[in-house]
C-alpha cells in the first residue's frame, strides 16, 4: 500500500531517511540503530567576504527545550553502546585498585603542623587535614561530606593563616570552576560565618595579621583585588584594593590578576597575567607595615614574562626579558630589568620553576623533557642538586622562604605519586605519602624516543608499557597529546592509562610543539598560525608508533581534553585514516566561535580570533567544526563533556556530535557522553570517577580491537 504523506511530507521524509539510515557497528559485536534524528536549522556568518554556514547553531542554547532532548537523546544512545559491552564490568572491577587509593597534596608548613588534602582508600572525596609534628597523628578537619550529601561536593585548601589558627577552602560542585569560600578555626573546630559568594576566584591568601583574606575574583569588570575582614559578612562590601586602571592603563577582561602575600607578611604582591598564556606580565606590591601605602612598581610595560619571590627585602625574578629560556635576577624595585643583577644564567635547559626555602634558591629544568633541580646559594653559587627518579614529573619545590623544609612530588606514567620531605640544611629526603595500587611498577619500562616531524623537526616521545611487550603491530596502542599554552607534557601517574598497559597495550606521550618543553620558541612554534605544526607532529608520532611496529591503525587509540580535545578534532577530521578510535574531552572544536563562550575570551593570546581577517584564514583552515566533510570514513569517536564546563563551553561537542552523525560514511560510531556534574575542573567524587573512566576505557578498548570480517 502507498503510503500517503499530504501535510506531513516532512515528516514523512525524516522518518524514511531514519528508517533506511545504515546500522551503526561496532567492534565485538555491537550493534547500534542510525544516531537519533537532528534537525538542521542553517545560519550563515559572513567573515570578510567568506560565508560560512552552521546547521546547529541552535545547539549553542543548553538551557532550549531542543537542547535538552537532544542531550538526552544522545546520553541514550551512548548507554546504548555501553550496555553491549562485554568488556565493561571487568574494566569497572579493575580500577577500583587504581582509584580507590588513598591520595595527598604538598603539605602547608606552620610551624611543626602540616596541612594537607587526603582521601583515604574508600572515601569519595578528599577532606582537609592536619599532622601535628613530623610523626604526628593525622587530625581530620573539613570533610566535604559533613555538610553535602552531594557526592560530588569537594573542597580544595586555599591557605593556612600565618600562625596555622585559620584555614581557608574552597567549596566547588562538579566539576564547575567557580567555587564559594570559607574560613575554618582550627582551635573551635567550627566554619567561621564569613563566606565569599560563588565565583571565579584566581587566589586567595590571608592577611599577616589573620583578621582577613586578601583575593582575587572575576567581575564584570575583569579581575579585580580585595580584602574581606572577617566580622564584617553583610554589613559592608569588601575593600577593593587593585583593578579597572593603574599608570594610566585600564586593565580588561583578559588580564588575570593573582595576589599573594609574601612569606615575611611584609608586602602584598600582585602578578597582572595580560592574557593566557601572558606575553607580558606586570608585577606590583604594597608594603602593609605602612598604612596608606601606595602599590610600588617591580616590573611594568615590559613585553617579557616575570615571577618573584621576596625574601629578606630583596626580589628574586625569573624572567624570560631577553632570555626566551629563562634566567633568575635579582630585581630592583622601578628599574628595567637590564640592570638587574644575574643569578642563574640562561642555559641550554629551559628553567620551568624558581623556588627560594631555607635560604637556597632551588631551580627546576627540562633536559630533553628529563626533570633536573640544581640548588644555588642566592648569590648564584651552584650547591649540588636535588634527586630525581629518571623521567616523570616533578611538582614545584614548595616551601617558605623562612621554613627549613621543602616538599615535592614525584610520579611517572608507570610510577604512583610519591611526595618527599626534602631538609634544605642537609639536603636529606623522607618520604611524606606514597600512592599505593594495584599497578606493579617494576612489570613496566617507560622509554624516550625522537621522531622527525613533516617539516623536519625533531620532536621527543615517551612511551609505556609491559617489559617485553611484542612489537609486531598487533598490540592495541594509546596515545594522548596537548600542545599549546607553554604547558609541558612530562609522564604523569593516570588510572586510565595504567589499566590500558595493564591489559598489554602501549601507552604513548609525544611532546608537541605549542608545549614548553624547550622553552618559549617550542611554545611559539605551536601557536597562532603555527598551530598546524601541533597536529602534524601528532601525525608524525603516530606514523613513527605504527612503522616501528608498535601497533597498526586499526589498534590505535587516541584520547585528549581541553586544548588536548582540539587536537583530538583535528586529528579526526584531518588525518581520520591513522586512527581507529577517539575520545576527545571537553573540546575547542569551533574555532571560528569559541571565544564568544565562557572563558574562550582569554585564549585569543593563544589562538587568534576569527574577529581578525588574518587570523580568521587559518583558524578556518583547522577548525574541526568547519572541517568536517560529507561520505568521510571517519573513526569510531566519543565526545566526552558534562554540563558544569564552565570552562569549555560543551555546545562544542553538542554540535560536532551532530554534525558527524550526520556526515560519517564509516557507519562507525559516533558518540556523546554527556555528564550532568562533570566539568572541566576535578570534583566528581570516585565512583563517578570510576565510572566516566570505565565509559571511556570501554570505548576505546572495544573500537580498537579485531574488527569484523568483510565480506
Amino acid at each position: 500500500m502507498r503510503r500517503r504523506c499530504g501535510w506531513g511530507v516532512l515528516i514523512c521524509v525524516l522518518a524514511s531517511a531514519f528508517a533506511s539510515a545504515q546500522t551503526i557497528h561496532g567492534r565485538d559485536g555491537i550493534k547500534l540503530p542510525p544516531p537519533p534524528a537532528v534537525s538542521k536549522i542553517p545560519v550563515t556568518n559572513d567573515y570578510f567576504g567568506t560565508k560560512i554556514t552552521d546547521d546547529y547553531r541552535w545547539l549553542e542554547d543548553a538551557n532550549s527545550p531542543a537542547s535538552r532532548t537532544f542531550i538526552s537523546q544522545e546520553n541514550a544512545y551512548t548507554q546504548l553502546y555501553l550496555q553491549q559491552a562485554r568488556i565493561r564490568p571487568q574494566i569497572a572491577g579493575a580500577l577500583v585498585g587504581l582509584v580507590q587509593t588513598s591520595s595527598w597534596s604538598l603539605p602547608i608548613q606552620r610551624g611543626d603542623d602540616y596541612f594537607f588534602m587526603q582521601r583515604l582508600a574508600g572515601e569519595e572525596q578528599a577532606s582537609i587535614w592536619v599532622r601535628h609534628g613530623w610523626t604526628g597523628k593525622d587530625q581530620r578537619l573539613v570533610d566535604p561530606a559533613q555538610f553535602s550529601r552531594n557526592p560530588n561536593t569537594s573542597v580544595e585548601l586555599m591557605d593556612v593563616s600565618r600562625d596555622g589558627s585559620l584555614v581557608a577552602y574552597a567549596v566547588r560542585q562538579g566539576g564547575q570552576d567557580q567555587t564559594t569560600i570559607h574560613v575554618y578555626d582550627v582551635k573551635t573546630g567550627k566554619t567561621l560565618m564569613d563566606t565569599l559568594p560563588l565565583g571565579l576566584y584566581w587566589s586567595v591568601s590571608f592577611a599577616p595579621d589573620g583578621k582577613g583574606l586578601y583575593y582575587t575574583r572575576t567581575t564584570s569588570q575583569g579581575s579585580l583585588v580585595f580584602l574581606h575582614t572577617f566580622g564584617t559578612f553583610n554589613e559592608q562590601p569588601d575593600k577593593l584594593i587593585f583593578g579597572y586602571k593603574f599608570r594610566g592603563e585600564t586593565l580588561g577582561p583578559n588580564d588575570i590578576i593573582l595576589s599573594s602575600v609574601t612569606d615575611d607578611g611584609r608586602y602584598l604582591e600582585l602578578e597582572i597575567d595580560h592574557g593566557v598564556p601572558a606575553k607580558r606580565v606586570d608585577i606590583v606590591y604594597r608594603d602593609l607595615t605602612k598604612p596608606h601605602a601606595y602599590f610600588e612598581i617591580l616590573t611594568w610595560g615590559v613585553d617579557s614574562r616575570f615571577s618573584a619571590i621576596e625574601d629578606q627585602g630583596q626580589w628574586y625574578v625569573w624572567t624570560d626579558y631577553k632570555a626566551p629560556d629563562g634566567c633568575i635576577l635579582r630585581a630592583y624595585p622601578g628599574i628595567m630589568p637590564d640592570v638587574w643583577k644575574q643569578i642563574v644564567p640562561q642555559g641550554p635547559d629551559p628553567i620551568q620553576n624558581f623556588s627560594i626555602v631555607g635560604g637556597k634558591l632551588y631551580v627546576q629544568r627540562l633536559d630533553n623533557v628529563k626533570p633536573e633541580i640544581s640548588i644555588f646559594s642566592l648569590d648564584g653559587k651552584q650547591l649540588g642538586t636535588v634527586p630525581v627518579d629518571g623521567f616523570g614529573t616533578v611538582s614545584a619545590i614548595a616551601g617558605r622562604t623562612i621554613d627549613r623544609y621543602a616538599f615535592y612530588r614525584f610520579q611517572s606514567s608507570i610510577v604512583p605519586p610519591v611526595i618527599y620531605r626534602l631538609d634544605t640544611a642537609t639536603g636529606k629526603r623522607e618520604v611524606f605519602a606514597r600512592t599505593r595500587t594495584s599497578f606493579d611498577s617494576s612489570q613496566y619500562e617507560l622509554k624516550q624516543v625522537f621522531f622527525t616531524s613533516k617539516d623536519g623537526t625533531r620532536v621527543p616521545m615517551f612511551i609505556a608499557g609491559k617489559k617485553g611487550l611484542k612489537q609486531d603491530g598487533t598490540e592495541r596502542l594509546l596515545m594522548t597529546g596537548y600542545g599549546g599554552f607553554d604547558i609541558s607534557m612530562t609522564p604523569e601517574w593516570n588510572p586510565l592509562f595504567a589499566w590500558w598497559m595493564q591489559q598489554g597495550g602501549w601507552f604513548a606521550l609525544p611532546n608537541l610543539r605549542g608545549g614548553g618543553e624547550y622553552g618559549e620558541k617550542w611554545h611559539e612554534a605551536g601557536m597562532f598560525a603555527n598551530k598546524q605544526n601541533v597536529f602534524n607532529d601528532f601525525y608524525a608520532a603516530a606514523e613513527y608508533l605504527i612503522a616501528q611496529k608498535y601497533t597498526s591503525s586499526e589498534h590505535f587509540a587516541i584520547y585528549g581534553r581541553s586544548n588536548g580535545g582540539l587536537l583530538m578534532g583535528a586529528a579526526m577530521t584531518q588525518e581520520p585514516h591513522l586512527f581507529s578510535a577517539v575520545v576527545c574531552g571537553y573540546p575547542l572544536l569551533d574555532m571560528l566561535r569559541y571565544q564568544k563562550f565562557e572563558q574562550g575570551q582569554h585564549w585569543i593570546t593563544e589562538y587568534g580570533s576569527s574577529a581578525n581577517e588574518k587570523q580568521f584564514k587559518y583558524l578556518l583552515k583547522y577548525s574541526p567544526y568547519q572541517n568536517v566533510k560529507p561520505g568521510t570514513a571517519y573513526p569510531a569517536v566519543m565526545f566526552f563533556t558534562g554540563a558544569d564546563d564552565t570552562r569549555v563551553d560543551p555546545m562544542n561537542a553538542r554540535k560536532m556530535t551532530a554534525l558527524m552523525q550526520a556526515d560519517s560514511s564509516s557507519g562507525r560510531p559516533i558518540l556523546l557522553h554527556y555528564g550532568l556534574d562533570n566539568g572541566h575542573s576535578s570534583g566528581v567524587d570516585v565512583n563517578q570517577q570510576i565510572r566516566d573512566d570505565t565509559d571511556m576505557l570501554t570505548f576505546l578498548w572495544t573500537e580498537t580491537g579485531q574488527p569484523a570480517a568483510k565480506k
